[in-house]
């Protein structure tokens, strides 16, 4: 058994290093270098598309507009591990597009450090993501690639998607450029690019983020053979204040200025300025599948060329995945610290904390798939994946030469039960399955299983499923769905153990159970759609009061109930959004009760070809007891005594989106009604949203 792991290793080894060698590529490019390669995607798609119209008329998909006469395509991702299809869409409605470009409208209820590109976490219990291995990217998932994020095209004619959005003024500048290029070699080989480049200087003082992000896929889509790859890098940086030093400056600046009612939002003074966070992560994905089956004869009677299908039957599937993470936390202020953190641990002067994490996994699978015949109503598969990861931590010690008895003295003691030990490798095994019925009007349905049989993963259950059903209600479709999971898993290790300047943890949590059941109900003649769900955690893990890691001995209950209703008369729209939820233990899982988005716009068309949607959007919560933040560990903590409650305040943004052929743009005034209510528009304490702003977006589909 040793020697068999042992080359378990040394194949991981090579596929790891290899996967290094593509990322330091990748790492040592340019930024002109990138810009210039994707620009040159971008061209080679205009001319490609230049020469595809060349050949003939392409086919309509609209009636009302003869400039778009072509076929679109079709998009999917990828289900992990074995990455199956899941279809998708092409982004290119204009529907809100506007919202996308405004941090606190992230979700109906979001809360946010009050920057562009910056952290945040969802209100919304029901829609959180599962927290990641590294649990630093959890503040920055919204902005960073991620594999369920990762899109395939298939299009008839290359694609180029080009959309550029900025704001505010020369000391507030918020800047997005994003990128996709699509294209088919032919029917079977695809290819795509993309890159996402975000900066912003901050509407408060040592608040900038710059977040650039790019990746490569290419898939082979064969009778019997097909293969999928992507590869995609990010790097992020982003300046940590701390929040203000005092609310007042928000909520009423005159006591604090004499008098003097207004105040410059970067003149407030704030509780860090040479604090910062940085990430790096890359990720490449590939799977391959070899297809048995059969040819089955499609020739009719009025053919004269024998037409044959192939049928596959049986797919055995090769996976495999490679990530890699890096954070770097850093400041400069001796002071600052002092007054910010309870504890310094290695050194007074400055912090320099980094960790490092890369995890390799290989999947191999089988999978029966659905509809080969008529008696095979459902796909089975089943897999088996093996992974190992290694995780390093590194804190800046003080200069020895430097060190004196005085200041030895002031750090704060690491407590006896912490390990030092900065790396940690793992191995673990799972096995799996899945269980589908995509096909169908009736009944679909789908069930996915993974348990744990080695190392930190023994133990552990995913278990997941969805299930609806359609049918005809006089001329509409009435679609009743249901969902839910079981989970009984391993805390990710940085959550057992952490080591930084000024916090240190050495925990021994136990798995975290957790249930969750729900529905939803869609009635089309009515554009309502209802939610509703409920959720039992045991062992619940959650940051302090103190910013420290503590798993909660017994089981916390939410619940959560959602209305969508879509109003219209003519050209009027008002489409609102209630979700109530609340939580059994409100000290250790604190969430808003209620949360609204409301939109009320003019929809309709000018001159035949201009497609406009003006309107008033806002969306409200409850008061809570908020959430704090802690710049150290880029996570999200209650408040202990005498919490600071946030929330109970509107935020409405003044829009127009408009499209015209292929080309998508809008102005936005956000925060708009800023000053007319009470001020206090803080959704997390001491970090105020963007005061009022001025925002531009222009997108432009180069497919025709």
């Amino acid at each position: 058994m040793e020697l068999e792991l042992r080359n378990f290793n040394s194949i991981f080894n090579f596929q790891r290093i290899f996967a290094n060698f593509a990322f330091e590529t990748l790492f040592q490019m340019s930024k002109s270098k990138l810009l210039f390669t994707i620009f040159l995607f971008s061209l080679f798609g205009s001319f490609a598309s230049s020469a595809q119209k060349a050949k003939g008329p392409s086919q309509s998909v609209s009636a009302a507009d003869d400039r778009t006469k072509y076929k679109v395509g079709n998009a999917w991702t990828l289900s992990y591990p074995l990455g199956t299809h899941e279809a998708s869409t092409i982004d290119t409605l204009l529907y809100n597009y506007q919202r996308q470009f405004i941090p606190s409208l992230n979700s109906d209820a979001w809360a946010t450090t009050g920057v562009f590109a910056g952290e945040g976490m969802n209100l919304l219990f029901f829609q959180r993501p599962q927290r990641s291995q590294f649990l630093f990217e959890d503040g920055l998932r919204h902005y960073l690639p991620t594999f369920d994020k990762e899109k395939f095209y298939n299009v008839y004619i290359p694609m180029t998607l080009l959309s550029y959005n900025f704001g505010g003024g020369r000391e507030t500048r918020n800047d997005a450029l994003r990128a996709t290029f699509a294209g088919n070699v032919n029917r079977k080989i695809g290819i795509g690019a993309n890159i996402n480049y975000l900066y912003t200087k901050g509407s408060y003082d040592h608040q900038a983020a710059k977040n650039m992000n790019f990746g490569f896929k290419a898939y082979y889509n064969g009778d019997r053979y097909e293969a999928q790859a992507f590869i995609n890098q990010y790097n992020t940086t982003n300046q940590e204040n701390g929040g203000i030093t005092d609310d007042l400056y928000i909520t009423d600046p005159a006591v604090l200025q004499g008098g003097v009612a207004t105040i410059e939002p970067k003149s407030i003074p704030v509780r860090l300025s040479t604090a910062q966070n940085r990430l790096i992560g890359s990720q490449f994905y590939m799977t391959h599948a070899y297809k048995l089956g059969f040819w089955r004869d499609d020739t009719q009677p009025e053919d004269t060329v024998e037409r044959k299908t192939f049928i596959p039957v049986t797919k055995f599937i090769y996976a495999f995945d490679y990530k890699f993470n890096h954070r770097i936390f850093r400041n400069l202020n001796a002071t600052q610290a002092r007054e910010f953190w309870k504890d310094t641990f290695f050194n007074l002067d400055e912090s320099n904390d980094q960790t490092y994490y890369w995890s390799l996994s290989n999947t191999f699978g089988i999978s029966m798939i659905e509809g080969f015949q008529k008696w095979a109503k459902f796909g089975l598969s089943a897999y088996i994946s093996y992974e190992i990861d290694r995780f390093r931590q590194e804190w800046l010690m003080p200069n020895e030469e430097e060190t004196n008895p005085t200041a030895d003295e002031s750090l704060s003691p690491v407590p006896e039960n912490v390990s030092l030990d900065p790396i940690k490798k793992r191995s673990r095994l799972w096995v799996g399955g899945r269980l589908e019925k995509m096909k169908g009007n009736i009944l679909r349905y789908y069930a996915n299983a993974k348990f744990g049989l080695l190392g930190d993963a023994i133990g552990d259950i995913d278990i997941d499923g969805h299930v609806e059903t359609r049918f005809r209600l006089g001329k509409d479709t009435v679609v009743i769905a249901a969902d839910g999971f079981f989970r009984n898993t391993e805390p990710s290790y940085l959550l057992q153990h952490y080591i930084g300047n000024h916090f240190v943890w050495d925990n021994d949590f136990g798995k975290t159970r957790d249930f969750r059941v729900g529905g939803h109900l869609h009635i089309p003649w009515t554009s309502t759609d209802l939610r509703a769900g409920v959720e039992n955690i045991q062992n619940y893990i959650y940051f302090d009061a103190e910013s420290m890691p503590r798993q909660h001995s017994g089981s916390i209950q939410v619940f959560s109930a959602s209305i969508e209703q879509k109003l219209k008369f003519g050209i009027w729209n008002w489409n609102n959004t209630v979700t109530y939820q609340t939580s059994s233990n409100k000290d250790v899982l604190p969430l808003p009760q209620l949360s609204v988005y409301s939109n009320m716009f003019l929809s309709f068309t000018a001159f035949k070809v201009l497609h406009l949607q003006i309107g008033l959007d806002c969306d409200w919560y409850t008061k809570y007891n908020g959430y704090d933040y802690q710049p150290a560990t880029m996570s999200f903590h209650v408040q202990g005594e005498n919490p600071i409650k946030t929330g109970n305040f509107p935020m409405a943004n003044l829009y127009m989106d408009a499209k015209l052929y292929k080309t998508r743009f809008f102005v936005a005034w956000t925060h708009v009604n800023q000053g007319l209510f009470k001020s206090n528009y803080f959704s997390l304490p001491h970090y105020p949203i963007s005061p009022r702003m001025l925002r531009f977006g222009i997108s432009i589909d180069f497919a025709n």
